[in-house]
């Protein structure tokens, strides 16, 4: 439990919400509900195990926090994620009515464990070793079979690995949804460039022969539409949206639009992840406190060429 006031409002509410759920108690001497709640709810803390943390403001010293939260009255609880309020409630409640509010909010202690395994497995990419990444992403799916990151990271790294029957097994049932989530459609999208080429009668072509064939007939579609997924298959993404691109341009309805949504798989692919936990954005809460001062950001390299081609379809297709 931490004592807030204006001056360590920002760093203890706002700054630590990026990380960790923050659960806000407007209180005051005078008031009783006030002095039931406070002592159940450090007990739930306590029982969270880290889950949360606890912080309260004394709303007649610190009016200004009560006045941009829109205190009425107290005890009133907020619950704040990424630096934001997310949820609260008013009055006396009890530790089960406390724990009920929370956990509609908090992620489980296997989703926690989840969440760890599937960092550690991020860091052991980042130091080349994909094979103990791809442990660690089996085990954080196992803990946790729901979560969509990590069967998303899991199925990846199987494809680039070679583990296509497992990726096209754990692929399968996000595929059967209505509607479907585009990134796992970029991921179907893929496998099936990679299977494509695998079986096809062009699995033995070099770049060059599918260059001299096409050099014959610029509309020859479907050897295009070859060559973009052989690229697909070795990774050159931007050299498949290169091609993708030429025959949209000449024929946007070929094939069903095959080689747009391609195109689109592809974007999604290329598209960096969202941060887990993000700051809040430069200026206001919701309350209206300002927390942070305005600062510059710069765009991604590889954003800023998902954003490129984003650019360079839409202007083909309008």
């Amino acid at each position: 439990m931490i004592d807030v006031t204006l001056k360590n409002f920002e760093t203890e509410v706002i700054a630590a919400s990026a990380t960790q759920p923050i659960l806000i108690d407007f209180w005051a001497p005078w008031c009783g509900p006030c002095k039931s709640l406070g002592p159940v709810l450090e007990q739930v803390e306590e029982a969270y195990g880290g889950r949360f943390t606890l912080v309260k403001i004394n709303s007649d010293e610190e009016q200004q926090l009560a006045g941009a939260f829109g205190i009425r009255s107290i005890p009133t609880c907020i619950l704040m994620m990424n630096g934001k309020p997310v949820d609260g409630f008013t009055g006396v409640q009890s530790a089960t009515q406390i724990k009920a509010f929370l956990d509609k909010h908090l992620p489980s202690p296997g989703e926690l464990i989840a969440d760890a395994e599937s960092d550690e497995a991020q860091a052991l990419l980042e130091s080349g070793d994909p094979q103990a990444a791809l442990e660690k992403l089996a085990n954080a799916l196992a803990l946790d079979p729901a979560n969509d990151d990590t069967r998303y990271d899991y199925i990846r790294l199987l494809m680039e690995l070679g583990g296509l029957e497992e990726a096209e097994s754990l692929l399968a049932p996000k595929l059967a949804e209505i509607p479907r989530k585009l990134r796992f459609d970029a991921l179907a999208q893929w496998l099936a460039a990679i299977q494509f080429i695998a079986t096809s009668a062009y699995r033995d072509w070099a770049i060059e022969q599918f260059d001299e064939k096409i050099a014959t007939n610029k509309r020859d579609f479907e050897v295009r539409f070859a060559k973009a997924r052989l690229l697909m298959a070795i990774n050159e993404w931007t050299a498949a949206l290169d091609e993708l691109l030429e025959i949209i341009m000449r024929d946007k309805k070929w094939a069903d639009e095959a080689p747009r949504k391609a195109f689109v798989a592809i974007l999604e692919l290329l598209t960096p992840p969202k941060p887990k936990a993000a700051t809040a954005a430069p200026g206001k809460t919701t309350g209206g406190i300002e927390v942070l001062g305005k600062a510059a950001v710069q765009e991604d390299p590889q954003a800023a060429l998902v954003s490129t081609y984003r650019r360079k379809l839409s202007m083909m297709l309008n």
